[in-house]
Protein backbone atom coordinates (compact mmCIF):
# COMPACT_ATOMS: atom_id res chain seq x y z
CA UNK A 1 0.00 0.00 0.00
CA UNK A 2 1.72 3.38 -0.88
CA UNK A 3 2.17 5.89 1.31
CA UNK A 4 -0.67 8.24 -0.18
CA UNK A 5 -3.19 5.85 -0.31
CA UNK A 6 -2.85 5.21 3.20
CA UNK A 7 -2.71 8.72 4.10
CA UNK A 8 -5.70 9.05 2.32
CA UNK A 9 -7.36 6.22 4.43
CA UNK A 10 -5.68 7.40 7.83
CA UNK A 11 -7.20 11.09 6.98
CA UNK A 12 -10.78 9.47 5.87
CA UNK A 13 -11.23 8.10 9.65
CA UNK A 14 -13.72 9.98 11.45
CA UNK A 15 -11.87 10.31 14.76
CA UNK A 16 -9.23 12.31 12.84
CA UNK A 17 -11.81 14.80 11.24
CA UNK A 18 -13.21 15.25 14.64
CA UNK A 19 -10.10 15.72 16.58
CA UNK A 20 -9.08 18.30 13.98
CA UNK A 21 -12.72 20.17 14.38
CA UNK A 22 -11.97 19.72 18.09
CA UNK A 23 -8.40 21.67 17.62
CA UNK A 24 -10.21 24.54 16.12
CA UNK A 25 -12.81 24.98 18.13
CA UNK A 26 -10.96 24.68 21.19
CA UNK A 27 -8.35 26.87 20.13
CA UNK A 28 -11.48 29.58 19.50
CA UNK A 29 -12.40 28.51 22.90
CA UNK A 30 -8.85 29.58 24.52
CA UNK A 31 -9.52 33.31 22.89
CA UNK A 32 -13.37 33.39 24.46
CA UNK A 33 -12.13 32.08 27.93
CA UNK A 34 -9.05 34.49 27.89
CA UNK A 35 -11.05 37.40 27.02
CA UNK A 36 -13.71 36.22 29.80
CA UNK A 37 -10.95 36.13 32.15
CA UNK A 38 -9.20 39.03 31.33
CA UNK A 39 -12.20 41.46 31.00
CA UNK A 40 -14.72 40.16 33.12
CA UNK A 41 -13.41 37.98 36.13
CA UNK A 42 -10.61 39.25 36.74
CA UNK A 43 -11.67 43.29 36.83
CA UNK A 44 -14.70 41.38 39.26
CA UNK A 45 -12.25 39.73 41.18
CA UNK A 46 -10.23 42.80 41.39
CA UNK A 47 -13.21 45.15 42.33
CA UNK A 48 -13.72 42.51 45.08
CA UNK A 49 -10.83 41.86 46.84
CA UNK A 50 -9.98 45.74 46.75
CA UNK A 51 -8.29 46.52 43.19
CA UNK A 52 -6.17 43.64 42.45
CA UNK A 53 -4.17 43.76 39.40
CA UNK A 54 -2.46 39.78 38.84
CA UNK A 55 -0.50 40.58 35.93
CA UNK A 56 1.55 43.16 37.99
CA UNK A 57 2.19 40.56 40.66
CA UNK A 58 6.16 39.59 40.44
CA UNK A 59 9.02 38.88 41.99
CA UNK A 60 12.00 40.74 40.96
CA UNK A 61 15.43 39.11 40.97
CA UNK A 62 17.70 41.30 38.34
CA UNK A 63 18.74 44.71 39.10
CA UNK A 64 17.00 47.83 37.71
CA UNK A 65 19.25 48.80 34.55
CA UNK A 66 20.50 52.68 34.59
CA UNK A 67 18.81 55.20 33.05
CA UNK A 68 15.25 53.56 33.28
CA UNK A 69 12.59 55.56 33.87
CA UNK A 70 9.18 53.51 34.44
CA UNK A 71 7.44 52.31 37.13
CA UNK A 72 8.74 50.43 39.67
CA UNK A 73 5.66 48.08 40.06
CA UNK A 74 4.75 47.56 36.20
CA UNK A 75 5.77 44.22 35.25
CA UNK A 76 5.13 44.60 31.67
CA UNK A 77 7.36 48.11 31.51
CA UNK A 78 9.88 45.99 33.62
CA UNK A 79 10.40 42.90 31.51
CA UNK A 80 10.97 45.24 28.62
CA UNK A 81 13.80 46.70 29.93
CA UNK A 82 15.53 43.87 30.37
CA UNK A 83 14.78 43.04 34.38
CA UNK A 84 14.98 39.63 35.55
CA UNK A 85 11.60 38.61 37.23
CA UNK A 86 9.31 36.20 38.25
CA UNK A 87 5.90 36.90 37.02
CA UNK A 88 3.52 34.62 39.60
CA UNK A 89 0.80 36.75 38.56
CA UNK A 90 0.59 36.25 35.16
CA UNK A 91 0.62 32.26 36.77
CA UNK A 92 -2.20 32.53 38.83
CA UNK A 93 -4.15 34.07 35.36
CA UNK A 94 -3.29 31.39 33.39
CA UNK A 95 -4.79 29.07 36.39
CA UNK A 96 -7.79 30.64 36.57
CA UNK A 97 -8.01 30.17 32.91
CA UNK A 98 -7.30 26.68 33.35
CA UNK A 99 -9.77 26.43 35.98
CA UNK A 100 -12.56 27.83 33.47
CA UNK A 101 -11.89 25.81 30.95
CA UNK A 102 -11.56 22.92 32.73
CA UNK A 103 -15.09 23.70 34.45
CA UNK A 104 -16.58 24.21 30.93
CA UNK A 105 -15.53 20.96 29.68
CA UNK A 106 -16.67 19.09 32.59
CA UNK A 107 -20.33 20.98 32.12
CA UNK A 108 -19.77 19.79 28.26
CA UNK A 109 -18.70 16.34 28.62
CA UNK A 110 -21.47 15.64 32.01
CA UNK A 111 -24.28 17.18 29.62
CA UNK A 112 -23.44 14.81 26.63
CA UNK A 113 -23.29 11.84 28.74
CA UNK A 114 -26.82 12.61 30.30
CA UNK A 115 -27.93 12.61 26.42
CA UNK A 116 -25.88 9.41 25.54
CA UNK A 117 -26.89 7.49 28.29
CA UNK A 118 -30.44 8.70 27.98
CA UNK A 119 -30.19 7.46 23.99
CA UNK A 120 -28.69 4.20 25.17
CA UNK A 121 -31.33 3.91 27.44
CA UNK A 122 -34.28 4.01 25.12
CA UNK A 123 -31.94 2.16 22.55
CA UNK A 124 -32.00 -0.75 24.68
CA UNK A 125 -35.53 -0.27 24.86
CA UNK A 126 -36.38 -0.37 21.55
CA UNK A 127 -36.61 -3.52 19.66
CA UNK A 128 -36.03 -2.28 15.88
CA UNK A 129 -34.03 1.50 16.08
CA UNK A 130 -35.28 1.45 12.75
CA UNK A 131 -39.06 1.92 13.63
CA UNK A 132 -38.24 4.59 16.08
CA UNK A 133 -37.17 8.78 15.68
CA UNK A 134 -36.15 8.64 18.98
CA UNK A 135 -33.18 6.65 18.72
CA UNK A 136 -30.27 6.40 16.28
CA UNK A 137 -30.67 3.25 13.54
CA UNK A 138 -28.39 1.08 14.25
CA UNK A 139 -28.58 -1.94 12.39
CA UNK A 140 -25.95 -4.44 13.96
CA UNK A 141 -27.71 -3.69 17.13
CA UNK A 142 -31.03 -4.19 15.76
CA UNK A 143 -29.65 -7.87 14.32
CA UNK A 144 -27.87 -8.84 17.07
CA UNK A 145 -31.16 -8.32 19.30
CA UNK A 146 -32.93 -10.36 17.02
CA UNK A 147 -30.54 -12.93 16.81
CA UNK A 148 -30.88 -13.02 20.39
CA UNK A 149 -34.72 -13.23 20.88
CA UNK A 150 -34.22 -16.51 18.55
CA UNK A 151 -31.84 -17.61 20.72
CA UNK A 152 -33.71 -17.14 23.51
CA UNK A 153 -36.81 -18.97 21.72
CA UNK A 154 -34.75 -21.79 20.97
CA UNK A 155 -33.09 -21.94 24.29
CA UNK A 156 -36.72 -21.68 26.04
CA UNK A 157 -37.87 -24.93 23.93
CA UNK A 158 -34.80 -27.26 24.84
CA UNK A 159 -33.40 -25.93 28.08
CA UNK A 160 -30.85 -28.46 28.34
CA UNK A 161 -29.37 -28.52 25.36
CA UNK A 162 -25.86 -26.80 26.37
CA UNK A 163 -25.73 -29.58 29.42
CA UNK A 164 -26.22 -32.62 26.79
CA UNK A 165 -23.72 -31.46 24.53
CA UNK A 166 -21.01 -30.09 26.73
CA UNK A 167 -18.63 -27.09 26.28
CA UNK A 168 -17.39 -28.33 23.54
CA UNK A 169 -20.64 -29.29 21.56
Amino acid sequence: MSLGTEFKKFIARGNVIDLAVGVVIGAAFSGIVTQLTEAILMPLIGWIFGDIDFSNWFLRLGEIPEGYEGALDNYEQLKEAGVAMIGYGALITAMINFLIVAFALFMLVRSVNKVSDEIKAKQAETEDSSTSDEVPTDPQLDVLKKILAELRKGDAATPDYAAEKGPMG
